[in-house]
């Protein structure tokens, strides 16, 4: 038997008490925090209710007005207006920078915002900034975000008339476990206990299968079997699911997501009609950003637009842009959404006469181009039968009904459902090579292990370095964590077995493993380590940069290999 392991938690990790207090709480809600608008969203005993802000609006503008009058980090959503959004005073589209360090390429495209965005380009968090009578006054994405989402509780509870603590979120397929610790600490400083983390696409499909359920009866009291791809593009992401319906049970056959939007499609329309837009001051930014954002709008419903605006001291931009010059400036976007339809198609092993409907959602939903291209390469006309702009909030809400254990005798929620990791997830090995143990689109939850060795004769320490990511994707990997094995016993290179296994529970979790064994020896020969990915719960310990400064000329010699690969 193996010795018992010791276990090092991360800081974001739900205690006991917090999880006894979430299993009674009667009402889940649903949010959908976009990267431009948000919604909210819950069962109320018979469908899905849009809960609605103050001005009577379901779909709420994701900003941070910072009012002089009030310390920051009191968020009054609702009160935005337009001239600060211009001025630098409202921080907007923050999702994107949620999670990340200062020396991402996100990061750095972000300073084109009309707010402050500084980095330090050292691998630490970007601080951002609102300008505030003349006053910089500065925080973090991750403050902002906790500080709206607890605006949006006080909302719900505001309308449903009772506490609310239990929250079912929508997140893009391609953020990392890290940026995930840090929507969940900020949920925890909102006063909202996260029961989980859905993608974005998964949460469509869901909403797609109670429709089934409701409309679609055959007379055995079944839902026949489908096959739906869900294609969902907004500002920030660009998301893409199969999901095979069967019964009722949603089970989510492959995920590909990606870090393209309409924000890239704007900023590629600014760049192309003003070259030099990145020298404008905060307030001829915001200006700018509005018009060619109201003028890609109306290129969704018009052939040719005429952009006439005055940016301030003396610059003015005059000219009529045609959709199709608008297709060609984004021609890599489309391009890049079409990869990822094709991608999730083939890893789902489905081709287009497989699928049943096609489903579009998201901000980006309404350009033609992106219409035109999803039913090219599916074959199928896109299905009508849901909003694409509340979709996602509307899957949430019924999985967080699910997870409350409603009493529903009609049957319209009897739904089950199976999620996918959205990333491959493995470790450092062979000096530089990404080694996953547990491949992308694997189902939910699932135990992996992996045998790998020593480098060379009588090393004694080995380096365990966790990433999330692909392969052919090594530069672009998520570092999760490292750890350090030490006391193994000196042997020839390659004779030590270090086993490594990777456990991911039902609520999304990551456990990593390793012990050493000697072969003839039952035992370990040192203890069992097993700890919580991601271990730190900051930017300025888990990156690159510090594993590097770590160990430095050290890291090669300590890196393990696959066991029985030839160097």
């Amino acid at each position: 038997m193996a010795e018992p392991g010791y276990t090092v938690e991360s800081k974001c990790e739900t205690t006991e008490e917090e999880k006894s207090s979430s299993a009674s709480s009667e009402v889940v809600i649903g949010i959908d925090i976009g990267t431009s608008q948000c919604s909210v969203a819950v069962w109320n005993g018979s469908e899905v209710e849009l809960l609605k802000n103050t001005r009577n609006q379901p779909l709420i503008r994701f900003d941070v007005p910072v009012d002089n009058d009030i310390p920051l980090g009191e968020v009054n959503y609702h009160l935005s207006r337009k001239h600060e959004r211009l001025s630098g005073a409202s921080i907007l589209n923050m999702k994107r920078l949620i999670g990340r360090v200062d020396t991402d390429r996100i990061v750095h495209a972000s300073k084109n915002f009309p707010f402050l965005v500084q980095t330090l380009d050292m691998g630490v968090r970007p601080f951002i900034a609102a300008l505030v009578n003349n006053v910089w006054k500065s925080t973090t994405p991750e403050e902002l975000l906790a500080l709206y989402l607890a605006e949006l509780r006080i909302m719900a509870e505001s309308k449903l008339k009772r506490p609310i603590k239990d929250v079912v979120l929508c997140i893009p397929v391609s953020f990392s476990r890290f940026q995930l610790t840090r929507i969940e600490r900020a949920c925890s400083i909102a006063g909202l206990h996260v029961l989980r983390l859905m993608p974005e696409p998964a949460a469509v499909a869901l909403q797609y299968a109670q429709q089934l359920q409701h409309m679609l009866r055959d007379k055995t009291g079944r839902v026949g079997k489908r096959i739906a791809l869900v294609f969902n593009m907004g500002a920030g992401f660009c998301d893409v699911a199969v999901a095979d319906i069967d019964g009722g049970v949603t089970e989510i056959k492959a995920l590909s997501g990606s870090e393209i939007g309409g924000e890239d499609l704007l900023e590629n329309m600014m760049r192309h009609l003003l070259p030099s837009f990145d020298k404008l001051d905060i307030k001829s930014m915001g200006i700018l950003r509005v018009a060619i954002q109201e003028a890609i709008h109306e290129l969704s419903l018009e052939e040719s637009v005429q952009i006439d605006v005055d940016l301030g001291n003396g610059s003015r931009l005059c000219k009529e842009v045609k959709r199709e010059e608008f297709e060609e400036v984004n021609k890599y976007i489309f391009c890049e959404s079409e990869i990822l339809i094709v991608e999730c198609m083939q890893n789902a092993d489905v081709n287009v006469k497989d699928l049943t409907d096609v489903i579009v959602v998201g901000g980006c939903s309404c350009i033609p181009k992106i219409r035109n291209l999803v039913e090219n390469l599916c074959e199928r006309e896109i299905y009508k039968g849901m909003n694409p702009l509340t979709a996602a909030v509307y899957g949430t809400a019924l999985e967080g009904a699910l997870n409350s254990g409603i009493d529903d005798p009609l049957g319209d929620v009897d739904l089950l459902t199976s999620q996918v990791t959205t990333l491959g997830i493995g470790i450092r090995a062979n000096r530089f090579e990404f080694v996953p143990v547990i491949p992308r689109n694997t189902t939910m939850p699932v135990h992996k292990e992996m045998i790998f060795t020593t480098f060379k004769d009588n090393q004694t320490e080995a380096l365990i370095v966790v990433y999330e990511g692909e392969p052919e994707l090594e530069d672009e990997n998520h570092l999760l964590g490292y750890f350090k094995i030490t006391g193994i016993p000196p042997a020839l290179e390659g004779v030590p077995e270090i086993n490594v296994g990777m456990d991911i529970n039902a609520s999304n979790e990551l456990s990593v493993l390793a012990r050493v064994i000697i072969p003839g020896s039952r035992q370990p020969v040192v203890p069992v380590m097993e700890l919580k990915m991601p271990t730190v719960d900051d930017g300025h310990s888990c990156c690159n940069e510090v594993l590097d400064r770590a160990y430095g000329p050290t890291l090669d010699s300590m890196i393990v290999r696959r066991k029985n690969h030839s160097i």
